[in-house]
């Protein structure tokens, strides 16, 4: 085992700082290799099949080219759940798991609709959390239905995944069944200026699709989403959950008031910072 970290810490050393280190090399032994916690803390002598060899091999050389550790493992965690992604869906993100959460405290709810799922996480730990829900999910891309789907699949939850465009508001609720009683959604909110701030891990990897939208109008997807509820898709008196660019959680739940909804309110993340707003039709 100390021999196999060695050669891990070798070829990673210049591309994580030793913390991050310390995570990857864990990964890769146990969740990548299947090696026991246990043997791993312990430092056990273990010898690597062929198989193991040529992935671990393959493993070092995607991490070096930047590639985020979660698409090399295939999987990310999210809510106690193992959601499979690779370059078709955004990496979930602990945060969003609050939304999950959110929903679920929200009151008399029967049917559940989450805009731009993506990998499905949202929709499908909403569908875990609460069984008696009918959760049914959209995205705009047939790539990440795709992922969503067979997450669903492995996962055990009953989802039903529609394509739709939010952003075409008349066909997307066209598309949609109507008189949900929630919208969730987790949608891109980071304005394309911030790119140059952000790690290329992110933006050379993730979809762009899932993350950005323009300088000019950061709350485009918000003021979709808030003409979609105003239509039959979202019955009265239902909620509207979703998260948000912390920067602009004000002008978001201002946003939300001027179409006419109520009882609107920020929470904050797990990081303390306003990460979602909720408002009731």
């Amino acid at each position: 085992m100390t021999h196999l970290l060695t050669e891990i810490r070798t070829a990673l050393e210049d591309h994580y700082d030793a913390d991050e280190l310390r995570t990857v090399a864990k990964a890769l032994c146990c969740e990548g290799l299947g090696i026991s916690d246990s043997d791993y803390y312990l430092r056990t002598h273990v010898t690597l099949s062929g198989g193991q060899l040529s992935w671990l091999d393959q493993a070092l050389r995607r991490l070096q080219a930047g590639e985020p550790l979660q698409y090399v493992l295939g999987t990310a965690p999210f809510g106690g759940l193992a959601m499979h992604v690779d370059s078709r869906v955004l990496i979930p993100r602990p945060e969003t798991a609050e939304l999950v959460r959110l929903v679920a405290r929200l009151p008399q709810q029967a049917a559940v609709l989450d805009v731009g799922t993506g990998s499905g996480c949202i929709a499908i730990s909403v569908a875990k959390a609460c069984p008696a829900l009918a959760v049914v999910a959209c995205d705009v891309s047939a790539d990440a239905l795709a992922v969503a789907r067979a997450n669903a699949l492995t996962a055990g939850a009953d989802v039903r995944f529609i394509q739709a465009d939010v952003l075409d508001v008349t066909s997307a609720a066209a598309a949609l069944p109507r008189s949900f009683t929630c919208i969730v959604s987790n949608p891109p909110y980071i304005p394309l200026m911030e790119r140059v701030l952000m790690e290329r891990r992110v933006t050379d990897w993730e979809p762009s699709l899932a993350l950005f939208v323009p300088d000019h109008d950061p709350l485009l997807f918000y003021r979709a989403l808030a003409r979609l509820g105003r239509t039959p898709v979202l019955a009265e008196g239902g909620w509207m959950a979703v998260e948000v660019n912390a920067t602009f959680a004000y002008e978001t739940a201002v946003l939300f008031t001027f179409y006419g909804y109520e009882d609107v309110r920020t929470e904050h993340d797990l990081y303390g910072k306003p990460r979602f707003v909720v408002c009731r039709k």
